[in-house]
């Protein structure tokens, strides 16, 4: 806990800052939204049960070797939440008797993903601390087993924004909060820009011993990574009979990369312009009142190192099952709520 503590320190002032634009951005009276398209329930509280699972994987690619892939072992969870206007708590736990697979190893992690959806903006947030990897793709140490690695920490963090064009007919909220109710099927451009910083570090080299003699990166034990880029995209809600719905969302950013791999005795640094890609897809109904469904958020991060043109890659992701349903709050209720009304009315 120490560890992850020390991490998480370096993150509070990224989470200031985006909840004081959050409230900025929430702050407006009045959408302007066409009601014909989506329309959104002031005054209502959505509650939500939800199954999830996170993950925050590792690759490492050569043109003359298997893919290496670095999997960690997370839990698959339970959980309840709620969202009153643009203020939403989500809480879940992964039960015991939901998770038994002890073949891959211990993973500790602490893994804050967030996905702001604001009227004309949405935010994404990685924050991921992991501990203990296991190869899922590339090496079987022995049959029936993981190769499995204890002392390996995976650390990125980032934020990517991006302008959603036509808010007036759109609404992102619908799929992936369950607060909205998208009527007619629409579309949007987006464009926005992300940054991140990643590392990924072990007490020794991150290839298996039985195959370094394959891997120019047979002596990295730590390497460094920053991106920063500009990025476009576009999201479409595909809505049959008023109620089920189908959504997919695409960015793709140009980053401007930076990886430092440290060897045994020395490091290198190189540069590199890599896509950067983010993809959101949902499906499910939707009406007045329920909302059952599922969706997906997964992003990729590739970059180059030095050792014979070597490739890596972070992907992160979020799977989840959700029954939601909302509720109208009364006056008294309501007067409760007044703060969290002020803050965050539409």
């Amino acid at each position: 806990m120490v560890y992850f503590y020390k991490k998480l320190k370096t993150l509070f002032p990224v989470i200031g800052l985006l909840f004081l634009n959050a409230l900025q951005t929430n702050a407006q009276s009045n959408r302007g939204n066409d009601t014909t398209y989506y329309i959104f329930f002031p005054g209502s509280i959505t509650g939500r049960l939800f199954s999830s699972q996170k993950y925050t994987q590792f690759t490492l690619k050569n043109k003359n070797a298997p893919e290496l892939q670095y999997k960690p072992n997370t839990t698959f969870n339970l959980g309840v939440g709620a969202t009153y206007h643009n203020f939403t708590i989500n809480l879940a736990y992964g039960f015991g008797f939901l998770n038994h697979d002890q073949q891959k190893g211990n993973t500790k992690y602490l893994d804050l993903q967030g996905h702001f959806y604001l009227p004309n903006w949405v935010t994404d947030f990685e924050g991921q601390l992991y501990k203990g990897y296991h190869l899922a793709k590339g090496f079987i140490a022995d049959p029936g087993k993981y190769y499995y690695r204890g002392d390996m920490h995976v650390t990125l963090f980032g934020i990517s924004q991006y302008y959603i064009f036509n808010s007036k007919r759109f609404s992102y909220r619908a799929s992936f909060l369950q607060n909205e109710w998208q009527k007619k099927s629409a579309g949007t451009f987006l464009a926005g820009a992300e940054v991140y910083y990643g590392n990924v570090k072990a007490d020794s080299s991150l290839i298996p011993q039985r195959l370094q003699e394959k891997y120019p990166q047979r002596d990295v034990n730590n390497i460094n990574y920053f991106s920063i880029g500009p990025g476009i995209g576009y999201a479409y809600t595909l809505v049959v009979f008023h109620q089920i719905f189908f959504t997919g969302s695409l960015t793709g950013a140009l980053n401007l990369s930076f990886a430092n791999e440290h060897l045994q005795n020395n490091s290198t640094c190189y540069f590199s312009v890599n896509p950067v890609t983010r993809f959101r897809v949902a499906a499910g109904y939707n009406g007045r009142n329920w909302n059952v469904g599922a969706n997906w958020i997964a992003d990729d991060l590739p970059f180059s190192g030095v050792a014979d043109q070597s490739r890596y890659q972070f992907s992160t992701g979020n799977y989840r099952i959700i029954i939601a349903k909302r509720f109208s709050s009364g006056p008294h209720l309501r007067k409760h709520l007044g703060l969290i009304n002020n803050i965050f009315k539409e």
